[in-house]
Formats: C-alpha cells, structure tokens, sequence
C-alpha cells in the first residue's frame, strides 16, 4: 500500500530513541523527510547519523531542544520550518509513591510531557491551517485512561494530552487536517529495556524470563501476552500520518493489544 508520504514533511519530538527513533524510521520508509528531535545534542546527531546510514537518499534533519528550558524552546520554534506532520511523541516517566512526589516534580512533567506538545501544536497548527493539510498526532498511552497508582504523574501527564488533542481536532473541521491520539500499552522502548536489564541482571536472571514475568505481573490479560515493540506503535502513527487516514479525525486510537477494557 502506497501510503502518500513522499514529499511530507515530519517533526518528531523525542526521537533519538524508542518509540519516536521508530516512528522516523517508518515514515523514511515511506518517503517522508523526517526532522529528530532531542535533548542531548551529540545523541542527537548520532541519532541522525544513524538514520542517514539506513536511509541514504533520505532528507533528515535534528535540531537538539531540552523542553525544560524556555529559551531553547524558543529557538526550536524559530527554526521549524513548514511541517506536514507533527509528532508529539515526547515524554518522560517513572515510578515513584504518590505522597513522595514534590510539587516540583508535578509541575516538571506537565512542562515537558504536556507544555512540549501544547507549544508545538500551537505554533504549526496555523500553518496547517493556511495549506488546509496537516497531521498532528499525540502519542499517549493507556496509562492516562487506566492510571497507575505508583505513576499518577506519569498518568495525569497523559490523560491532559488526550484532552488537548481532542479539542484541537475541532478547530480542524471542514479541513484536511486531523488531530488524532495513540493510546499505547506496554510497551518495550529503550528506558524500559534498561530497567528490565537491570531488575534481570539485580535478581540474576535473565532478561526474557524477567520480561515476561513483568508482563504476567503487571498485564496479565495483555492478547499478545509480551511487551508492545517500538516498531507496532509506529506502524500505526505512520498510517494516521498519511493522507489515507483522512476519516480518523478527533480519534483516541488504541495499540495496547486488549490492555484497556474501555476508552
């Protein structure tokens, strides 16, 4: 299938690794120029350079922004130029006891999981707006729908994304522009993979035993009965970016392989 990319133009927040490495990977795939994103400016580069060996005749760009820090915010807007696509892929997680987490904490992810895709969209919906073609797509995760009790800042981070993207996919009607979310399950990214290498390598065992003893654990019910790939989440972000998804607008579309019982 033909998907339509080629010519598109994609930003990606948070896409050195991962979830969003693997969204920049298919949507290359599929003929898009691709701009990555991250904090770390050599992980940055080295993330690009990574692509460019796999996609040699791709278009790809980085520009390295630490969404804590306004001033770097600023300039990251200034440089973007006209996006066809917009991913709002960046978050960041944890485990940690509810009457543990400071106010500073709270307000630290609203700013990077949620303030990151608030300012982005706001900059290029516009833009969208004036060709009357666009994509923005939120990646969130069932984790805002059925939150967790050792991650309620991590939850309460994604159910805002949820929101924020409903409400924008109404200033899209009678457009060619769609504004959908992914609500993702479990899922096997680069941070989960160290925390399970060293949970594994803690209680020595080894790490597939220990991924499916999470999985048991904490999914039980999850139809694939292992972790979600980085790949099967940017399977379906590069569908929603095409302009076959043109009817899938305002969508809070689930990945979670049956975690979720309702949305």
């Amino acid at each position: 299938m033909d998907l339509q990319l080629k010519g598109k133009k994609a930003f990606i927040s948070g896409s050195t690794q991962g979830i969003g490495f693997a969204i920049a990977q298919q949507l290359l795939r599929e003929g898009a120029s691709v701009i990555i994103n991250g904090r770390n400016k050599e992980k940055t580069e080295k993330a690009k350079k990574q692509l460019e060996k796999q996609f040699s005749e791709a278009e790809i760009s980085d520009i390295a922004t630490d969404f804590q820090n306004k001033d770097e915010v600023s300039r990251l807007l200034e440089k973007l130029p006209e996006i066809d696509i917009l991913v709002n892929n960046l978050g960041i997680f944890d485990i940690a006891e509810f009457e543990k987490i400071p106010d500073a904490e709270w307000y630290r992810y609203f700013e990077i999981n949620v303030m990151s895709a608030v300012r982005l969209s706001r900059k290029l919906l516009p833009q969208m707006q004036q060709k009357n073609w666009g994509r923005i797509i939120f990646i969130s995760s069932e984790s805002g729908v059925n939150v967790p009790e050792n991650m309620i800042h991590y939850g309460m981070t994604k159910a805002a994304l949820s929101a924020v993207a409903n409400g924008l996919s109404k200033l899209t009607q009678g457009t060619e522009i769609t504004v959908n979310t992914i609500l993702g399950g479990p899922t096997y990214s680069d941070g989960v993979s160290k925390a399970v290498e060293q949970i594994a390598s803690n209680q020595n065992i080894e790490v597939e035993e220990m991924k499916k003893a999470i999985i048991q654990q904490s999914n039980p019910h999850i139809l694939l009965q292992r972790f979600i790939q980085p790949e099967e989440i940017a399977n379906l972000v590069t569908y929603l970016a095409s302009p076959l998804s043109i009817a899938t607008n305002g969508a809070s579309v689930r990945a979670d392989s049956g975690v979720l019982k309702t949305v």
